[in-house]
């Protein structure tokens, strides 16, 4: 059977997006079929529209999303119908080197659903992290789902399916923050408030958001941040410096991706410290560094893809935490939209108005 929906498509490098019928055939082996509830709109989705991720044109787009189960695959057997779940792009396959080494979380053979998603002529479409959740269906891989607690809010937690795990894992997962720790997280945008809500949940004492947006630096202060630095004003390397002891934060985390944040990171980290670059470059940023610099200052210069998160450990965890008032993923939800309003939601992103809009099906 194949199921006719709604969806947003990105036809073609920049051009607005478009509400097309979409179809959606049933799951084959190793597949689910999942009813759509809640999915935000991420910076992922917009790279996508604008070909900073591949040419492989058309999208369909959303993958930061909750949703039901409807139907699997006739294998499948650890998810069901009507199950709730946060969906994923990180569908381990447990025999690669990675998984069988115990680090499932950097497993080397993730996988997507086979089948393909098409338009009513038949066109395939590329679903955004093989997700493709701005739609009222959509097919994935059932490694892809990960069941949740059915009584949280699903536009809160479905954002754990990109953004925020991103952040929050670059903190806990990847920068691996402890108690009584400094912290310097350079751009408060979604990924990066996240990171400043992973450090105070780790126990880090001193958080210093740094941004040039004062409206971004309050968000952060709401969300743990104790110290923020203008970096429009000041330069942020002497500021953390200054207010950690003169020596630099245990761990600095760059949410924005760019060579220049890059090296503040790197310099306003303390001797032996650990730099997270958690935010995307593009393909053409290029980073020079003395490497004596590199040699003489010790500690780790690490990446955080997805936030070093393994789904089916990290989701359940953290919703537990939210129930429990200790992690306030309802102050990431800025808006609630429709499925019609997505085109509106990436402008109001370009302009740093919202840290989440999220489409309610």
């Amino acid at each position: 059977m194949v199921h006719k929906v709604k969806g947003v498509v990105a036809r073609s490098k920049g051009a607005p997006v478009t509400l097309e019928t979409i179809l959606v055939p049933d799951p084959g082996p190793g597949e689910a079929l999942v009813d759509i509830i809640t999915s935000g709109v991420c910076h992922t989705d917009l790279h996508y529209k604008l070909g900073g991720i591949s040419d492989d044109f058309p999208f369909l787009l959303g993958h930061e999303a909750t949703g039901v189960v409807s139907a699997v695959g006739p294998d499948v057997t650890d998810v069901a119908p009507g199950d709730r779940v946060v969906l994923n792009w990180r569908a381990v396959c447990g025999n690669c080197r990675a998984c069988n080494r115990g680090e499932a979380q950097y497993c080397f053979n993730t996988h997507n659903a086979t089948q393909k998603m098409t338009l009513e002529d038949g066109t395939e479409l590329s679903a955004a992290l093989g997700i493709g959740a701005f739609t009222e269906k959509t097919l994935v891989a059932a490694g892809q789902c990960t069941k949740v607690d059915p009584d949280a809010d699903a536009a809160a937690i479905g954002l754990l399916g990109c953004g925020v795990m991103a952040g929050l894992g670059a903190a806990i997962n990847t920068g691996g923050v402890k108690r009584g720790d400094s912290v310097a997280v350079i751009g408060c945008g979604g990924v990066g408030v996240a990171a400043i809500a992973g450090a105070a949940l780790a126990g880090a004492t001193t958080v210093i958001a740094v941004d040039i947006d004062a409206k971004k630096l309050e968000r952060a202060k709401e969300l743990g941040a104790t110290h923020t630095v203008d970096s429009s004003e000041t330069d942020p390397v002497e500021r953390i410096r200054e207010l950690t002891g003169g020596f630099g934060a245990d761990v600095v985390i760059d949410a924005v991706g760019r060579p220049e944040t890059y090296k503040q990171a790197f310099y306003a980290r303390d001797l032996a410290g650990t730099v997270v670059l958690v935010g995307v470059p593009t393909p053409e940023m290029t980073l020079e560094l003395p490497l004596l610099d590199v040699f003489g200052r010790g500690g780790s210069l690490k990446s955080s893809w997805y936030g070093d998160c393994l789904p089916s450990r990290d989701f359940p965890m953290l919703i537990s935490l939210y129930k429990q008032g200790k992690l306030d993923l309802d102050a990431f939800v800025t808006e609630r939209i429709t499925i019609d309003q997505v085109e509106e939601a990436f402008d109001k992103m370009h302009a740093g108005s919202v840290l989440r809009s999220v489409v309610e099906l």
